[in-house]
């Protein structure tokens, strides 16, 4: 028996019948609106309240069309399943239960078993290239790989956040079966699908809904992008709620993580949101929801959502494993070794201090949460990109101390993310890069030029110069993985080490994960903390890591068999030497009493 799967949209083209389709349009901001099918004439569509439009047409899944929202403009549909020549051709009517979905008994994995694989499908080949790498990585030890944005953006090459057609998968990358067939897949591999969605703004090429739903953004407050999108408009709210339920239910994603949250003003949407998810989601499905926010609010971490990227972490140990201390690197520069200890024991580093480079406190206690409810990372997409070069810690970092951070990122109870290439030690840059017309191209190049001014390494106008223009197809194309990086002798012996590492956590630190809670952690050294966890089964896992130039010593309270020890030390007794980690796990104790063999 097929099994298909359809959500039904209040927005767009909702095929009703063999050959016949519904569209649904907010414009506020028109007086009337035709929808304009190609082949046939116009249809005018009828008034609603509150600024809808709607009409039934005769026509079947693969017509083209287009909404005209005054004499002289024709829109693409901003609820588009499919855009099959770009952000600015027409929408395409699509039959959502065309696909048949194999893997009908999927439920997804518990929330703690989670090693999550960041990647980007243009650099991978497209929904197909991903699908051919699923296997390796779930060999790997990967059990969830996180897509980043596919809202249809202009041309073929973007990071995906100037998407401005949420609903429609990215043209380039591949038909929404390839999408499909790309999920069902990983399913079958055992495997989570996450999606990278983004709600805090519009790209700056494509979107047409300033000019028939003025509504939708705020008159007064800005974003880094531009107008704030208004979610106190119950349309605007549904629109993208609506969004989230069309990815989990329809395509079958496992999962979302919301980009720069701190950038929705109306807080309570978000938590609606969360609620609306878990209500409407089928029993027994395991859903979860990511957050990627400024303000640390650990708020909605009690509050619906699963858990949030930790940049505090991240940052800490990039300064310790780098020394850069410009940027938001500042921030962490005077303490990166307590910070790291508060974020091994707490989650956040700032949780209502002053952040220096804000001018402001930042973040919110974060007591009582799981350690699996912060996600760490060492790169990851915006990391290395947002970076004037785009270099990864392969070529910044000592690689023995590089070695000794992955011990601690695979081996502690926050949930490990990995960006594509550095399971294989990659030291391709990963730049940003775009496919703007021209004038925009110029205007994006240039600012971005600007943005590293303020840094002593680009002070000079000339040397901002050599930074990459990210509309050059030049720079997208010296952010693909090679191949042959990952066949080199280095990339198996890269590939060796993670995989070694996510066996010894998916079988002796996973299944300890539900309800692990920090016990402490303290400074030891420069660069060298101590930190341990008591696991839900009552087990306690301590770790000692040494990014510092000497060895230190630890606490008697780092005890234990050792789980995991680099470099290995004769006996394993002694001061941890520099860029070195060591990882202890003491069984729980028998109840006092109990029987013993």
């Amino acid at each position: 028996m097929r099994k298909t799967h359809a959500f039904a949209c209040s927005f767009g083209a909702t095929l009703i019948a063999p050959h016949q389709t519904r569209f649904r349009l907010w414009a506020p901001s028109s007086s009337s609106v035709s929808v304009e099918i190609e082949g046939q004439p116009p249809v005018p569509m009828e008034r609603h309240p509150h600024g809808w439009f709607e009409v039934t047409a005769p026509c079947g899944a693969g017509a083209l069309y287009r909404y005209r929202v005054s004499p002289h403009l024709t829109v693409p549909d901003p609820a588009s399943r499919a855009q099959p020549r770009d952000v600015s051709g027409p929408s395409q009517v699509v039959d959502p239960r065309a696909y048949d979905w194999q893997e009908n008994e999927w439920r997804g994995l518990p929330w703690e078993q989670a090693v999550i694989y960041e990647i980007h499908v243009g650099a991978a080949g497209g929904f197909r290239g991903v699908r051919d790498r699923l296997a390796r990585l779930a060999a790997l030890g990967v059990t969830a790989v996180e897509l980043m944005p596919l809202s249809e953006f202009p041309g073929g090459r973007n990071w995906g956040y100037d998407g401005v057609l949420p609903y429609a998968p990215e043209s380039a990358y591949g038909t929404p079966d390839d999408l499909k067939a790309l999920i069902d897949h990983a399913h079958a591999l055992g495997m989570m699908i996450f999606l990278d969605v983004v709600y805090n703004h519009f790209g700056p090429e494509g979107n047409f809904l300033p000019a028939y739903a003025a509504p939708f953004f705020h008159a007064g407050p800005q974003t880094p992008w531009g107008d704030a999108i208004d979610f106190r408009q119950p349309a605007v709210q549904a629109y993208f709620t609506e969004n989230a339920l069309y990815w989990l239910m329809e395509y079958r994603f496992d999962g979302l993580r919301l980009d720069a949250v701190q950038a929705i003003g109306e807080r309570d949407w978000l938590v609606e949101l969360a609620a609306h998810v878990r209500a409407r989601t089928e029993p027994g499905r395991h859903v979860h929801l990511i957050l990627e926010n400024e303000n640390n609010d650990s708020g909605l971490l009690r509050s619906g959502f699963d858990a949030q990227w930790n940049d505090d972490g991240h940052n800490a140990l990039h300064v310790l494993l780098t020394g850069e201390d410009e940027g938001y690197y500042a921030n962490f520069a005077t303490d990166p070794t307590g910070r790291l200890a508060r974020v091994l024991a707490e989650g956040f580093a700032f949780q209502g201090e002053l952040f220096p480079t804000l001018g402001r406190p930042r973040g919110m206690e974060t007591g009582g949460l799981p350690a699996s409810a912060f996600i760490l990372f060492l790169q990851n997409h915006d990391q290395i990109g947002n970076r004037a070069m785009g270099e990864r810690l392969t070529v910044l970092a000592p690689p023995q101390a590089l070695r000794a951070a992955y011990g601690l990122l695979l081996l502690s109870p926050q949930i490990p993310l990995l960006f594509m290439g550095e399971e294989w030690g990659s030291r391709r840059p990963f730049l940003y890069f775009t496919s703007h017309p021209p004038i925009l191209g110029d205007i994006v190049r240039d600012g971005r030029r600007r943005e590293f001014a303020a840094f002593a390494h680009f002070s000079d106008p000339a040397r901002r110069e050599t930074i990459p223009d990210p509309n050059h197809p030049d720079t997208f194309a010296a952010s693909v993985p090679l191949a042959d990086e990952a066949g080199s002798a280095e990339g198996r012996a890269w590939q060796g080490f993670f995989a070694t590492l996510l066996r010894l956590r998916h079988a002796r630190i996973t299944p300890r994960l539900p309800g692990a809670r920090g016990l402490g952690a303290r400074v030891v050294g420069p660069g060298a903390v101590a930190a341990r966890w008591r696991m839900g089964d009552g087990a306690i896992l301590s770790i000692g890591l040494n990014l510092g130039p000497d060895a230190v010593d630890l606490p008697d309270w780092v005890a234990g068999p050792i789980l995991y020890q680099d470099p290995p030390q004769p006996g394993g007794q002694g001061p941890l030497p520099s860029h070195g980690v060591v990882v202890h796990l003491a069984e729980p104790r028998p109840p006092s009493g109990a029987a013993h063999e």
